[in-house]
């Protein structure tokens, strides 16, 4: 049997192609730390850069889980103005998923961020922006409530479209715009699905149409019997019972604040921002 001779390399001595081995490291300050090279040291944790609301300690542009909006540049946003943007687009999502075709708002994405808002001291105010063909009533509803009790300024702009349960959430903020050719739809509430014809089904209905309605008035300049009435006007909407409000019309029966786009709104953000929230 042939001996096997085995080679011993001197650590020190240079390697087969005539240059030095690699330098090796070990921090003295952890014992037992496994040796790394030099320039994969990996950063102390102070040095470890870190993002803020929405995507901390992920890699910028990579989605929050929580909310499902881009990472790092929500806070880069909201850091260098002090204001936040919520857009609410598309049909509102309720506890069904809408098939992937369809543009929608999540409010399990639209409340943790709401919250995170309201808890960042960077963030003097919240821009909301509506183009909205409505949806779920009681995701709508929760999206509305929240806006409407956050203790920093909001303002809503209506662009294109508010209906249905846009309407709510249009009226939440401190201050509503309407750009001059977007439009409202004002309409009774209506169940999907399948219907049990029997009086419990629409005294349901009447209840959760009485939650909109009540919502609606206590939050703008619109009385309650002025709002049903648009609510159930008939000779108005080919397919469908209610009224279409064409920008300054919603403005005339009370229901937004006022005419105006983007540079209103920010202007009427600042002033809030400066001069401190309005108090109902």
């Amino acid at each position: 049997m042939q001996q096997e001779h085995h080679r011993h390399r001197d650590p020190g001595a240079p390697g087969l192609s005539g240059r030095p081995p690699r330098a090796e490291v070990r921090d003295p300050q952890v014992p037992g730390l496994p040796e790394v090279a030099p320039d994969t040291v990996p950063l102390h944790p102070a040095e470890t850069p870190t993002h803020h609301q929405g995507g901390e300690g992920r890699p910028d542009g990579d989605p929050d889980p929580a909310t499902g909006q881009g990472g790092a540049g929500l806070s880069a946003a909201a850091t260098k103005s002090g204001f936040q943007v919520l857009t609410v687009i598309g049909q509102i999502e309720g506890h069904v998923s809408l098939p992937s075709q369809n543009k929608t708002t999540k409010y399990e994405h639209v409340l943790p961020q709401l919250v995170a808002i309201e808890q960042d001291p960077a963030v003097q105010g919240l821009l909301v922006l509506l183009n909205t063909v409505g949806g779920d009533v009681e995701a709508g509803l929760a999206i509305a409530e929240l806006i409407a009790t956050m203790s920093k300024p909001t303002v809503s702009i209506v662009l294109g479209g508010g209906h249905s349960i846009g309407a709510p959430i249009a009226v939440a903020a401190d201050r509503s715009f309407i750009v001059s050719t977007a439009t409202m739809t004002i309409h009774p509430i209506r169940l999907s699905g399948m219907v049990i014809g029997v009086p419990q089904t629409y005294e349901y209905l009447d209840k959760m149409q009485d939650r909109v309605v009540h919502f609606v008035v206590a939050n703008s300049r619109i009385s309650q019997e002025r709002f049903r009435e648009m609510m159930f006007r008939t000779g108005e909407l080919a397919r469908d019972v209610g009224t279409i409000l064409v920008g300054k019309d919603a403005v005339r029966e009370g229901l937004i604040h006022e005419v105006g786009g983007l540079a209103h709104a920010m202007a009427a953000l600042r002033a809030m921002a400066q001069g401190g929230k309005p108090r109902p």
